[in-house]
């Protein structure tokens, strides 16, 4: 049993208020349901892009955090390979119940994986988001309405070498998405891996599977004569846009092949004159949760194999940095995020050191 009935969590208020540290009811687990002691939790962009704009939640106080990992205290009726004590990783969900940014939240069972030894609780908290969007994006061909660009995955018969020979664009490497994509590209086998960054992050980016990290700051039209340089001119079926901003969706579109797949993490803003022609290109938008219904049963197959994709090191973790403070440090580290201060890393809050 938990200490208490009450927890601190942070809290949004109000649509565009004010983030605060307040107390909370602990929730208590479904049949289903693992209850799970938080004791990191990873910031990502979508939090305070809801704060600032507005977006997504309806019901106030709203709790924020969908990444962490921690400790199960409680397990439900009907829940088989998962017990008290189990270390654990999850993405949680945009309701309160199954949020992060809380002493203790609930999540189902099968959408966990265990941490394996070789990982802190910190670096278990930086995968789950990051890795779902870029699972969601290339592999989800287990649900009719996926948004997805539906390749075989790399645990299914031939899905570690249907795309061997094959080149990739991978825009944004040094995001959180973009080292994950470049890492189940590396899995799926894909070559050349051709990512954009910061020249300053190529040495990382290439630990992770990246053959050739471009200059993110060069003009489009050398980016493109590059990619189609390392391609010998076969340009890429599938192109992933990690940050997904107009330039960024313009120049993806570019390099795309046609009768290829753009994933994207944001909206669509591709200039309308691009898309005239009867190319064939196909973009999508990706919803990288696996507690969406149409993720769910992907979800459930990665996390079976995600404790021994992390301790064998086919996937790794981000780069992660601690902010003091517990949850009261969260608002801050949102505020370096959104002013771009943060980069090839996770912020990370520890909930059970709030005062």
């Amino acid at each position: 049993m938990t200490p208490s009935t009450t927890q601190k969590a942070l809290l949004l208020p109000e649509k565009q208020g004010q983030w605060i540290v307040g107390e909370t009811s602990v929730p208590r687990p479904g049949p289903k349901d693992v209850l799970v002691k938080v004791l990191a939790a990873a910031l990502n962009p979508v939090d305070w892009k809801i704060q600032t704009y507005g977006v997504f939640i309806t019901e106030f106080p709203w709790i924020p955090g969908v990444d962490a990992a921690g400790v199960v205290e409680e397990v439900g009726a009907e829940v088989t390979g998962r017990q008290k004590g189990d270390k654990i990783l999850f993405e949680g969900w945009m309701d309160n119940a199954h949020s992060a940014f809380q002493q203790y939240c609930i999540i189902p069972a099968e959408l966990t994986a265990r941490i394996p030894d070789n990982l802190s609780f910190d670096q278990a908290a930086s995968v789950p988001l990051g890795l779902a969007t870029a699972v969601c994006g290339f592999y989800n061909h287990f649900h009719s309405e996926a948004k997805s660009a539906k390749l075989i995955a790399p645990w299914e018969d031939g899905g570690s070498t249907a795309y061997a020979g094959k080149p990739i664009l991978i825009l944004g490497g040094a995001s959180s998405v973009g080292q994950y994509a470049i890492q189940m590209a590396k899995l799926s086998s894909f070559s050349p891996i051709i990512t954009t960054a910061s020249p300053r992050n190529e040495e990382l980016l290439k630990s992770l599977g990246a053959t050739h990290v471009l200059d993110r700051s060069l003009p489009a039209s050398e980016l493109l004569a590059q990619i189609a340089r390392l391609t010998g001119g076969i340009a890429p079926e599938i192109v992933y846009d990690a940050i997904s901003l107009p330039d960024t969706q313009s120049l993806a579109y570019d390099a795309l092949a046609p009768g290829g797949v753009l994933l994207l993490v944001l909206p669509e803003n591709i200039p309308a004159e691009k898309k005239t022609q009867d190319d064939g290109k196909k973009v999508i938008v990706v919803m990288g949760n696996f507690h969406r219904p149409e993720n769910r049963a992907l979800g459930v197959e990665l996390f079976k194999r995600l404790e021994e994709w992390l301790a064998k090191g086919w996937v790794k973790p981000n780069r992660v940095e601690v902010l003091p403070d517990g949850l009261a440090g969260v608002p801050g580290g949102l505020e370096r995020m959104k002013n771009n201060q943060v980069s090839a890393t996770k912020l990370i809050a520890h909930p059970q050191e709030t005062q």
